[in-house]
């Protein structure tokens, strides 16, 4: 989205909250872009942070045991089902 300084002015609350949401903002004077509004990222200890909730929210749910999964690839006399 581009948007002149002049009008900025008075929606500067909407173009920051349309920034946070990823959307690219920049701001032109006389038709020509000198600013673009961003999103900081977040810090180190807040991406950790997330890391670990998440890696805490998955579940492992383990798959077949190796000896089963032959069961489906070979036949009785051990040749290719």
């Amino acid at each position: 989205m581009k948007i002149a300084v002049s009008e900025a002015k008075a929606q500067l609350l909407e173009l920051v909250r349309r920034a946070e949401a990823g959307e690219d903002v920049i701001l032109t004077r006389h038709g020509e872009a000198i600013v673009r509004l961003v999103a900081l990222q977040p810090s180190a200890e807040e991406r950790g942070a997330a890391l670990e909730a998440a890696r805490g929210a998955a579940k492992h749910s383990p798959g077949p045991d190796a000896p089963r999964s032959q069961d489906f690839l070979y036949d009785e006399s051990g040749l290719p089902g």
